[in-house]
């Protein structure tokens, strides 16, 4: 049963837009807005996926609060408030926790602490944000997956700053403003020396014995050998290792010891897609700017027509479980010296365009086989540059799979 716009009675007699069902106490939202019925409730924002509105309610009873949703495929009719045990014994059993943040919190407000958000998740797991029933995630898209998170930086990465950590950067959709002209004057701090180095990444065994030919198949050793046009078996061979030692050495790739990790084969594809990055058509062709994120080869490039005018670069989007999310989107805000508001984490040239996805650059490895929490990430100095290509309104296309999501 999908989400319906079609007022119901809500608690206060009035007309509410959805059913209420009932979670454990909050508040979890702050704010107002109208729309949802009861002269106390709050719209918890369009969902971006579906365009539903759920709303968020105070009931008489103390320590509870009622969070209007459709729950669909239950049973559950609308205008009927029922209590956990009721929700839970109407529900199937679902494989993970519903993606509330990005999806039900609108930019106007902000969840007042973990506990809130942690007793929704656990209370609605077969919910999703937009009020659906989840569903099993899809299938891990071909090529490795589970082995690339066992390898390990096969020499010590370039130097961290003590503000640099890797989150979850901007779950929420971003409060939206214009900044003053003093905060865009000044330009965000440059990374450190050798943070961009190519690192590749290896067994944790390879690593420790820093000898100087890996005698183990990588992950994407059929790829590295058709590339190198090398006998194609997918096993590690003498002459595989020296073939591919050769190419690490010249584009200082270290450890250069002829593994065929995830950073070998990232730099094989970058160079193989500057000529045509769309040479396979699947970034769509208009006469405006079009922004291509390639989740499959981690590339993007900015077209406008048939001419490419920006790229390609390498990038990092999300890992399974927070994929960058497909289709057409819009940069809808710029914000150059954007922070993090969920860890005050730096975000720096941060150009959203799904909800709180954006391109932004990071100060680490954006090779890392795990993958973003959801943004494009990119290399400070390619942020850079893409943040003087995109404008306002510019449209952005997503397409493909990150391996292993």
């Amino acid at each position: 049963m999908p989400l319906s716009g079609r007022p119901e009675r809500g608690l206060s007699g009035r007309r509410a837009a959805w059913p209420a069902v009932a979670v454990p106490a909050g508040p979890y939202v702050r704010g107002w807005a109208g729309g949802c019925g009861g002269g106390r409730a709050v719209r918890a924002g369009p969902c971006r996926a579906c365009g539903a509105v759920p709303c968020v309610w105070p009931t008489r009873r103390p320590g509870r609060t009622y969070l209007a949703a459709q729950v669909a495929g239950s049973g559950v009719r609308r205008g009927v408030r029922l209590r956990m045990g009721d929700i839970a014994a109407r529900l199937p059993p679902a494989p993970r926790p519903a993606a509330f943040a990005d999806c039900m919190i609108s930019t106007r407000m902000a969840c007042r602490g973990a506990a809130g958000l942690l007793a929704v998740a656990t209370a609605l797991p077969a919910l999703t944000a937009c009020g659906a029933v989840a569903q099993p995630p899809p299938p891990p898209a071909p090529g490795p997956g589970s082995e690339l998170a066992a390898l390990v930086p096969g020499v010590p990465p370039g130097p961290q700053q003590p503000w640099q950590v890797d989150t979850p950067d901007q779950a929420l959709p971003p409060q939206v403003y214009t900044p003053h002209a003093e905060e865009d004057a000044g330009e965000p701090r440059d990374a450190a020396r050798g943070a961009d180095a190519l690192v590749e990444y290896v067994p944790l065994g390879d690593a420790v014995a820093q000898q100087a030919c890996s005698k183990r198949t990588g992950p994407y050793q059929r790829q590295v050998e058709r590339w190198l046009k090398l006998k194609v078996d997918g096993k590690q061979s003498g002459a595989d290792c020296v073939a591919v030692r050769a190419f690490q050495t010249r584009y200082k790739i270290k450890p250069a010891i002829g593994y065929a990790g995830p950073v070998t084969w990232a730099h094989m594809q970058l160079l193989s897609a500057r000529k045509n990055p769309n040479a396979a058509g699947k970034c769509p062709v208009r006469t405006y700017r079009v922004a291509c994120v390639d989740l499959a080869r981690q590339l993007t490039w900015v077209q406008k027509g048939q001419k490419v005018v920006y790229g390609p670069v390498p990038m990092r989007s999300g890992r399974a479980g927070y994929r960058t999310r497909t289709g057409w989107f819009t940069v809808y805000w710029k914000h150059k010296n954007h922070v993090s508001t969920i860890y005050n984490t730096p975000m720096p040239y941060s150009q959203f365009f799904s909800g709180g996805q954006a391109f932004h650059a990071v100060y680490g490895d954006i090779y890392n086989p795990n993958g973003s929490w959801g943004c494009v990430n990119l290399r400070l100095a390619d942020a850079r540059t893409l943040w003087g290509v995109l404008k306002k309104n510019d449209r952005v296309y997503v397409w493909g799979r990150r391996a292993g999501t």
